[in-house]
C-alpha cells in the first residue's frame, strides 16, 4: 500500500506489469536505478526492494516527490528523490537501471497541464510528449551496459518507441503486453480517439507495452 496525496498518479495495472518485467527479468539486483515520473514512488520502492544498488527517483511534482519520500521511508526503502524536469536533477550521472511510466493518454490539446491532475496522464494530441523527450535524453543517462524499461499504452504507438530509441543510438525490443479494459480517462476520451484514429470505432480497451532499450 502507498500513500497517494490528492493530485499524484496511482499505481494501476501498467506500474505492476513494468515492475513484474523489471523484477521477474532481473533487471535490478546491484543497479542504480533511475525512476523518471515517480508519481507515487511504487516503482522505486519496488526496485530498492527487489535489490538495486541505489535508487533515485525524479518527478516535476512536489505533491509526488513528497508522496515518494515517505512511501520509501514507510517500506524500509532507501530512494533518493529530487524534484525536476525528466533527467535535469540527475545530469552527468549514469544509471544501470532507467525505469518510467510516464503521462501517455492523448489529449485535446498539446498545452500540458502543470497544476491539475491531468497531469498524471496528459500527453499532447497523440499521447507523445514524454515518451519521445525521453527516448532522445536516456542514453545520456545510461550506463554502457544499462537497460531502460518504459511502459506505454499501444494508443500512443508502440513501434514509433521502438524506432525512436533506435534513432537515439539503442538497441529496443518489446518485452510484454497486456490487454485491459479502458479506465475513466481513456472512456471518457473514446470519442476524442475514434475522432484522431488512435482506436477502431467502438474500441474499449488497450494494449499496455513494455518495451526495453539498451546501447546497441
Amino acid at each position: 500500500m502507498l500513500l497517494r496525496p490528492p493530485g499524484v498518479y496511482r499505481a494501476e495495472g501498467d506500474s505492476r506489469l513494468l515492475i513484474d518485467v523489471m523484477c521477474q527479468g532481473g533487471f535490478v539486483d546491484g543497479r542504480h536505478v533511475l525512476d523518471i515520473g515517480t508519481g507515487s514512488g511504487a516503482l522505486a520502492v519496488a526496485a530498492a526492494r527487489a535489490g538495486a544498488a541505489s535508487v533515485t527517483a525524479v518527478d516535476l511534482s512536489m505533491r509526488s516527490v513528497i508522496a515518494t519520500w515517505l512511501n520509501s521511508r514507510l517500506h524500509g526503502a532507501p530512494v533518493s528523490v529530487h524534484r525536476g524536469d525528466l533527467f535535469t536533477p540527475v545530469a552527468g550521472r549514469r544509471f544501470g537501471l532507467v525505469v518510467a511510466n510516464p503521462p501517455y493518454v492523448p489529449a485535446p490539446t498539446a498545452v500540458l497541464p502543470r497544476h491539475r491532475k491531468a497531469r498524471c496522464w496528459d500527453a499532447g494530441p497523440d499521447g507523445r510528449a514524454l515518451l519521445d523527450r525521453i527516448c532522445a535524453g536516456v542514453p545520456d543517462v545510461l550506463a554502457p551496459d544499462g537497460h531502460l524499461l518504459i511502459v506505454q499504452s499501444a494508443v500512443c504507438d508502440a513501434d514509433a518507441t521502438v524506432e525512436a530509441l533506435q534513432r537515439a543510438g539503442l538497441s529496443s525490443e518489446t518485452l510484454a503486453r497486456a490487454t485491459i479494459p479502458f479506465g475513466p480517462v481513456m472512456r471518457s476520451r473514446a470519442a476524442l480517439l475514434e475522432s484522431r484514429h488512435l482506436i477502431h470505432p467502438g474500441q474499449r480497451f488497450e494494449e499496455l507495452v513494455v518495451i526495453g532499450a539498451r546501447h546497441a
